[in-house]
């Protein structure tokens, strides 16, 4: 696995679970145990009642691009070979949303609404990321 250049989550008790979880190629999220909310990113309390009851429980992956934007300006070094690239807002079916990628797909071929599923990008031996993949559409 070559080296990785780019920004890294930072690892600590709160989300823990979920990076496990990614590096297992398994996508999930904290649903509280009092109120029943499914919340990103993981805390120590929900983030609709503030009870610190939670569980974690499985997600589908599935969703729809709500919005999305290209990036063709150097923000980090790291990215210097991948511009253009895009950085998508995803609706995940559970109700909640997540900022990622959407990857294996020309950037044109993005807009809002299309369908999208969770793939996993194990970027360094402690880092598997969530990344989206279009779904029933032509792919690159």
């Amino acid at each position: 696995m070559p080296d990785y250049n780019k920004p890294l989550p930072v690892v600590e008790k709160w989300n823990e679970p979920y990076w496990q979880a990614a590096k297992r190629h398994e996508f999930v999220a904290q649903q509280c145990t009092a109120c029943g909310y499914i919340h990103l990113p993981p805390g120590p309390a929900c983030t609709n009642c503030l009870s610190p009851d939670q569980d974690w429980v499985q997600l589908s992956g599935k969703g729809t691009i709500y919005s999305y934007g290209i990036y063709h300006q150097q923000w980090h070094p790291g990215f210097a070979d991948d511009i253009p690239y895009n950085v998508a807002l995803i609706d995940l079916d559970e109700g909640l949303q997540i900022m990622s990628q959407v990857v294996e797909c020309e950037n044109d071929a993005l807009g809002c609404g299309l369908p999208v599923e969770v793939t996993f990008d194990d970027v360094t031996p402690e880092i598997t990321l969530p990344k989206f993949r279009l779904v029933g559409t032509k792919q690159a």
